[in-house]
C-alpha cells in the first residue's frame, strides 16, 4: 500500500525493494555526515570571530556593506590602456555616427582655441557648457578638437548615472564619466577631479548641476571654477543650443534635429579674484555666447559690453510668459528654424 516505508515491509517479513533501500542508505549516510560534521566544529563554537560571524547587541543598528556605487564608484580601470582603445573606437564610430544622424551639430568659435591648440601636446582644460540634454555630453565630445578629445573626463551625476553597476560601468567606459555628488562636492570628489587633471585629462563638467527642467539655464554652481583656481587649467565656456528640443527633460522619445555649439574665449581667475566672482564671469560669457548663437559676434558683444546680454535663465515673469518668450528664443535661433516644422493651416476659403 502507499505510504508504508522499508522498515515496514521488514516487519511483516517482506523484503524492501532496491529503490528504499537505497532511500535508507542515503539517510544513513546523510546522518552521519552532519555528525561529523557537527564533531569537528564544536572546538570552534566557543571562538569568535573570524571563524564565526560576528555578533552585535539588539539595540544596534549594523551599518549595510557599501556596495560601491553613487559617488564612491571607482572608475580608474576607464583610463587604462585597453579601456581607452575601446572608447576610442566607441567615440569614433558608433558615437559619432549617432551624434551626426540626431543632432547634427554645426561648430563654431574653435579660433578662440588656437592660442591652447598651437602646441603638440595641449594643457588639460575644462569645458563649461550650458545643459539642456542627455545627449549634451555627446554632442561635445564630437564637437571638441582631437587634440583633448581622446584624453577627456566627463564629471556626471552619482545618483543618475552610477546607480546601478551597468549604468555605472558603460557610463565609464563609453563617456570616461567620474561619478560626482550633486548636493555636496565632498573633498573626495574634488580630489577625483584634480587627479585626473593633473594626469593630463581635461574635463567637460555642467555648471549648472542637472539638465534644464523648463527650457531655460539654471543659475552656475561654483565647482567649475573652483577647480579652474585650484588646478591653474582655464576654463573654456561653451553654449549649447537645440539639444532640449530634441531630447530635452521629460521628454518620451528622440526628436532628431540640428544644434549649434558655440565655443568661448578661455577664462583664467584673475589675481585676487575669488571662486564666487569668477563662477558669475564663466556664467556671463556662456550668457554671451547665447546671444551670440542668436544673433551675431558684434551685436553679442556690444550688448555684454552694456550689461544687456540676456539671462540663461530667462525673464523674471510668471510661467506662461517665460514659455512665450522662449517660444520666441527659439524662433529666433537658427537651429531651431532648421529643425522646427512648419505648420500648414487649411485654407478655409
Amino acid at each position: 500500500m502507499a505510504g508504508r516505508t522499508s522498515h515496514q515491509y521488514i516487519r511483516r517479513g517482506q523484503r524492501p525493494d532496491g529503490a528504499h533501500r537505497s532511500i535508507h542508505v542515503a539517510q544513513r549516510a546523510a546522518s552521519m555526515v552532519e555528525g561529523a560534521v557537527r564533531t569537528a566544529a564544536r572546538p570552534l563554537a566557543r571562538y569568535g570571530f573570524p571563524y564565526r560571524r560576528p555578533t552585535a547587541p539588539k539595540h544596534v543598528v549594523v551599518p549595510r556593506k557599501p556596495n560601491g556605487l553613487g559617488d564612491t564608484y571607482d572608475t580608474e580601470w576607464a583610463r587604462q590602456p585597453l579601456a581607452r582603445s575601446l572608447r576610442g573606437v566607441i567615440i569614433e564610430g558608433p558615437m559619432r555616427l549617432a551624434v551626426r544622424t540626431i543632432a547634427s551639430p554645426r561648430v563654431s568659435g574653435l579660433d578662440r582655441l588656437t592660442d591652447l591648440l598651437r602646441v603638440d601636446n595641449p594643457r588639460p582644460v575644462i569645458f563649461a557648457p550650458n545643459h539642456h540634454s542627455h545627449i549634451d555630453t555627446g554632442v561635445m565630445i564630437r564637437s571638441i578638437p582631437a587634440s583633448w578629445r581622446h584624453e577627456l573626463v566627463v564629471a556626471a551625476a552619482a545618483d543618475y548615472f552610477f546607480d546601478a553597476r551597468w549604468k555605472a560601468a558603460l557610463s565609464a567606459l563609453a563617456l570616461n564619466a567620474i561619478p560626482i555628488d550633486r548636493g555636496a562636492t565632498s573633498r573626495a570628489t574634488f580630489d577625483r577631479l584634480r587627479d585626473v587633471i593633473a594626469d593630463g585629462n581635461s574635463l567637460i563638467i555642467y555648471p549648472e548641476g542637472g539638465r534644464s527642467p523648463d527650457g531655460w539655464g539654471q543659475d552656475f554652481k561654483g565647482g567649475a571654477a573652483y577647480l579652474s583656481t585650484r588646478t591653474s587649467a582655464p576654463i573654456i565656456p561653451v553654449h549649447i543650443d537645440g539639444t532640449g528640443e530634441i531630447f530635452g527633460k521629460g521628454a518620451n522619445r528622440l526628436s532628431p534635429g540640428r544644434t549649434a555649439v558655440l565655443f568661448g574665449t578661455p577664462l583664467l581667475a584673475a589675481e585676487g579674484e575669488n571662486t564666487r566672482r569668477f563662477n558669475e564671469r564663466i556664467e556671463a560669457a556662456v550668457a554671451r555666447l547665447g546671444d551670440e548663437t542668436l544673433t551675431d559676434w558684434w551685436t553679442a558683444t556690444r550688448n555684454a559690453a552694456s550689461g544687456r546680454s540676456p539671462k540663461l535663465s530667462g525673464p523674471d515673469h510668471n510661467s506662461w510668459r517665460r514659455q512665450w518668450r522662449l517660444g520666441e528664443k527659439r524662433r529666433g535661433s537658427t537651429a531651431g528654424i532648421r529643425r522646427r516644422r512648419i505648420r500648414r493651416w487649411p485654407d478655409l476659403g
